[in-house]
C-alpha cells in the first residue's frame, strides 16, 4: 500500500491542475459578490485543487479512476 497523498502525476498534470486552481480562486473572487456560499464553494475548490498542485497528488487517481492527464 502506498503512503497517503504520495505524488502520482507528472509535472504536466500538475500545471493542469495549477491552473485550474488560479481559475477556481479568481472565480472565488467574482463569487463573493454574487453569493458569500458560491464564493466560499469556489474558495475551498481551489484551495484543493492548489493542493492537488503542490503535492503532485490527484484524488481521483488515488481512488483508482484513470485520467488522461
Amino acid at each position: 500500500m502506498k503512503p497517503l497523498f504520495s505524488p502520482n502525476i507528472d509535472n504536466r498534470g500538475r500545471l493542469v491542475r495549477g491552473l485550474g486552481a488560479l481559475a477556481l480562486l479568481i472565480g472565488a473572487a467574482f463569487g463573493f459578490q454574487v453569493s458569500i456560499w458560491l464564493g466560499l464553494v469556489l474558495l475551498a475548490s481551489g484551495g484543493f485543487v492548489l493542493f492537488e498542485a503542490l503535492r503532485g497528488w490527484c484524488a481521483l487517481r488515488a481512488c483508482g479512476i484513470k485520467t488522461k492527464l
